[in-house]
Parts: structure tokens; sequence; C-alpha cells
């Protein structure tokens, strides 16, 4: 596996708070690698380290081969960076905005007038070229300003939280074009906090107060969690809740709809049974059975469900 990011005991500090704590990561190239965290685990740190804008701390990284920070001005001739906040003009258009940023990245007038022309066509652009950014919906301010990024063909692109502000719908059609960009060559490392979204990623780092929680693929997250999940349908659930609280191998309950989840203990001995009896007096009808997990259970069983783990061993 060939990588275009790796980084050994990356730490940044501000002052006496920690926001990234020594963390191993390698990016493979060509694929999609995800951060997924809540605020304040160390997505956007990380990556602004990575792209050279902040120095760290301790540790080294390594981007594309280059040592950063001290060659980060090669590297960010050769990546792309969007970030949560759109970061275009506003009172520029569509097509004002895409030769100005051209013009940043040194592209040839020839050049120029190629890559405006394609990523217009690729990010359906064509009927908001000579409308000012300013005016746009949340989702075309997105296509632009991942047309821009993309300009100069980076071989690595950077994106925080790009698809906080957008529908469904516009999310969905953003990664389709990010899996395009995947097929040509780009490596891309994106950081969110939406499940169905890290699903979408090759691998996916889970980040909890500044470090490395889980990494892998979502599948193989999903498969390897330290936990069994039970779902429990009955009448009652909410006094299924109240019962189901005092069973010791119980970690965790969500309701959905009419139904519990339930993360409890991987060790746990017949776990169906125990919830059985535990619910029993309440439901006599309630259905119990053994699911997979998801990926929002696998969050929850690296970050919430170790931390409480750890406090309790401390």
């Amino acid at each position: 596996m060939t990588v275009a990011i790796s980084a050994r005991g990356l730490t940044r500090r501000f002052g006496a708070v920690t926001a990234v704590d020594g963390i191993d990561l390698d990016v493979p190239r060509a694929q999609i690698y995800g951060f997924l965290g809540p605020n304040g685990s160390g997505k956007s740190t990380t990556i602004r380290m990575l792209c050279g804008l902040l120095v760290p701390s301790s540790g080294t990284v390594k981007v594309l081969g280059y040592d950063v920070p001290r060659e980060a001005e090669t590297v960010r001739r050769k990546l792309g960076y969007m970030t949560q906040r759109f970061s275009l003009w506003d009172d520029l258009t569509v097509t004002e905005n895409l030769d100005f940023m051209c013009r940043i990245y040194g592209l040839n007038a020839t050049t120029r007038r190629a890559r405006m022309e394609e990523r217009i066509r690729d990010y359906d652009l064509a009927s908001h070229a000579d409308q000012r950014a300013g005016t746009l919906s949340g989702g075309e301010r997105q296509r632009l300003a991942l047309a821009a990024a993309t300009l100069h063909d980076p071989e690595l692109l950077l994106l925080d939280e790009p698809t906080s502000a957008v529908d469904p719908q516009n999310r969905r059609d953003f990664w389709e074009n990010l899996f395009a960009l995947v097929a040509r060559g780009t490596t891309i490392l994106v950081s969110t906090h939406y499940m169905d979204e890290a699903e979408r990623c090759h691998r996916l780092a889970i980040l909890d107060r500044g470090r490395i929680a889980a990494e892998g693929g979502p599948k193989q997250l999903a498969r390897d969690i330290d936990a069994t999940v039970i779902e429990i349908e009955c009448a009652d659930l909410t006094a299924a809740r109240r019962a189901l609280a005092a069973v010791p191998a119980v970690r965790s309950m969500a309701q959905l709809g009419n139904r519990l989840h339930v993360l409890m203990h991987r060790d746990a001995v017949e776990p169906e049974r125990e919830l059985g009896a535990a619910v029993s007096a309440l439901c006599a009808d309630a259905r119990i059975e053994r699911v997979g997990a998801t990926l929002e259970d696998v969050f929850v069983a690296a970050t919430q469900l170790r931390r409480a783990g750890v406090e309790r061993a401390a």
C-alpha cells in the first residue's frame, strides 16, 4: 500500500490544552479517508497541521513524500483545501472566482480557460456562471468551492466538514463528485460528523479528545466492535429502559422508533436471555434479537463507552 500521508506521534498543544495527542496516521493513495468525530475532537487541527497551516508541537508528518512543515510550500502546490465555511468571494461571479483562483495557482491563459470550462461543466455551474457567489444556494456554493479547490488538479484534497450547510441530496451529489476524483487518482481526506458520510469512506479514523479511538474500514470497524448489539421491541419501551438500566452488562441504550438499541459488554453470556429476563415482567410480548453493529454503535463504543471505562479504571 502506497500512502499519501504518514504521521507519527503528531501532537498540537495550545497552552495547557492538547488538541491533538500523539496520533499515528497512514492515508492510502487514491482513496477517501475519513475523520469522524464530534466538535473539539481534533479533526480540524489535524488537517491544518497536515497542510502546513499549523506547526506541530511534536511528531513527524510526510505528505506526498515531503516533510511538513519544512517542505509545506511544495506540498501546498500539490493539494486542494476546502474549509467548512465558504472561503471564496461573495461579490465576484462564479467565473470571476474561478479565474482568480486559477491565477493564484499560476495557471497560464490556455490552461486557465480549459480548466474553468471543465469545472463549470463537471460541477453543473453553467447556468450560474455570471451569478455572484453571494447569491448562490448552499449546494451551489459547495460545488463552486470544490471546483475552485481542484482547478490545479491536486494530488491530495483536504476537506474540512465540507457538507455541514447543505441538504441530503446535495451531500449525496457532492460525494459522487468525490468518487469521480478518486477514480482519476486523487487522494481525499475528509472530516465529518455525519455517520452516513463516514460509511462512504474507504477507511476512517474515529477521533476523540485528540486521539484516534478506532481506525479501519467501516465494515471492519462494525465487525470488531467491542460490544454486543441487541434490539428489543415491546409495548412499553419507557418501562423497559428502566429495567435494562439495572442490568450490569448493559453499556448503552438508544430508542429507534419502536425499538430499543442496546449495547452490551462483548463477553456477556447469553445476552438475549439476560435482557429477556429483565423485561419479561413488563413486556410479555417482547421481541429480542442480536443485530449487526452500525457505525454509530462503533462511534459510541469507541468514544463514550471507552472513555467511561478508562475513567472507571483510573
